[in-house]
């Protein structure tokens, strides 16, 4: 992989894709065999594939928002790399709609025998019915894809030279925010929430987008650390991975602050039908999983991160980055498979097969798009302060 100085393309992408996507055919390849031997682990762990990187790619979006809203400069020279992550939802899009096909052996809900007999239930029915769920979830998608895919034809337009351009995505981005806010919540209460349906927290779609931007800023720093060894150095600088690094270090507190808010305001209320869930992920083995997300997915990261030297070694930054995509699948693992094998932890194959085969597509998809346009956006107003940005 190389990076053009000139035209500001990265070039050279091709053997990375397509290792990525031999990878991926056959990781899919593998999981679609679990289908005949054990349908139900099949759906778990496609179910914690697709979750997780749906909310990375969501996270890559919520980047490019924040920044258009806020105006701010910093993290110009990193926008194109945000918008070619959050441009990964159409593939997700697609990887959807098996999950569709498994509903009946992913939520309880959807068992008429089951809702017959359970007033909580059917007082949820509105809202947890198949043909409802559907519908959401794909005007979920509409949105967020309308949403990348207006901002990026602007940003391309911008790099050709038409500067009205970042008045247009402003306002765009303004809405945005507010439809990201709302559509995130539900896609959090839908997939995830929901597999346990007498259970709630108002507080679950936070949680759900806290640790889906953490991933996103991991992933971010990786590619850019990347484009800083294949001769983007002069561009994107060890103050934007110093940047980047506050971002981390602020949501890891952040993960954890709303996290231990939901448990703390559940452990003290004492309600049967709230502490259940946490109970699941604590007994029979899942006591290890929650201590180690404690531990890797808050503590050590943050403390490493205290430190302003830390933030400015790009080998620690990478370390910490790779750790935090583990902790990040770590955490969707931990929230949807309890529910399943609440008596005892269970890792199937099909879970390392399902994350292998989606994870390369969507490898390959994010670098196929990467090459087609310049990677750091051109002609923007405030790209040379971005370049000159030092923190202090």
């Amino acid at each position: 992989m190389k990076f053009d100085k000139h035209t500001h393309m990265l070039l050279e992408t091709g053997a990375i894709a397509s290792r990525a996507l031999i990878v991926g055919a056959l990781g899919l390849a593998l999981t679609l065999l679990g289908v005949f031997m054990d349908r139900a682990q099949f759906f778990q762990a496609y179910l914690t594939s697709f979750t997780f990187l749906t909310t990375i790619s969501l996270g890559g979006l919520f980047f490019v928002l924040i920044h258009h809203v806020t105006g701010a400069y910093w993290g110009i020279v990193l926008r194109r790399v945000a918008e070619n992550l959050a441009d990964t939802l159409p593939l997700m899009a697609l990887f959807m709609i098996p999950l569709f096909f498994g509903m009946h052996d992913l939520f309880h809900w959807t068992h008429e025998e089951a809702v017959a007999h359970d007033q909580i239930l059917q007082w949820k029915q509105p809202y947890l019915n198949v043909g409802f769920f559907v519908v959401r979830n794909v005007l979920y998608f509409a949105v967020w894809i309308w949403l990348v895919r207006g901002l990026k034809t602007l940003s391309l337009k911008q790099d050709k030279g038409d500067s009205g351009n970042l008045v247009k995505m402003r306002r765009r981005a303004a809405g945005g925010v507010v439809l990201f806010a709302f559509t995130v919540t539900g896609f959090g209460f839908d997939w995830l929430m929901s597999l346990d349906p007498h259970w709630y927290s108002t507080i679950f779609g936070v949680y759900v987008f806290s640790g889906g931007f953490w991933a996103a800023l991991a992933l971010l720093s990786l590619f850019t650390n990347m484009l800083r060894k294949s001769g983007a150095d002069e561009l994107i600088t060890m103050e934007h991975t110093h940047d980047l690094g506050k971002f981390m270090f602020a949501f890891t507190a952040w993960w954890a602050y709303i996290g231990g808010a939901q448990y703390f305001l559940i452990w003290y209320g004492n309600i049967p039908e709230e502490t259940i869930w946490f109970i699941h992920r604590w007994e029979h083995g899942w006591k290890a999983v929650s201590l180690f997300l404690i531990l890797f997915h808050f503590i050590i990261p943050f403390v490493i991160l205290a430190f302003r030297a830390a933030k400015r070694v790009p080998a620690l930054i990478v370390s910490l980055a790779v750790l935090f995509l583990v902790m990040h699948y770590t955490d969707h693992f931990w929230m949807i498979n309890p529910v399943f094998n609440d008596h005892h932890l269970h890792v199937s194959w099909m879970h390392l097969t399902a994350l292998l085969g989606m994870g390369g597509v969507y490898l390959w998809w994010f670098f196929f798009n990467s090459s087609k346009h310049p990677i750091v956006v051109m002609n923007d107003p405030k790209l040379e302060k971005s370049i000159k940005h030092i923190v202090h």
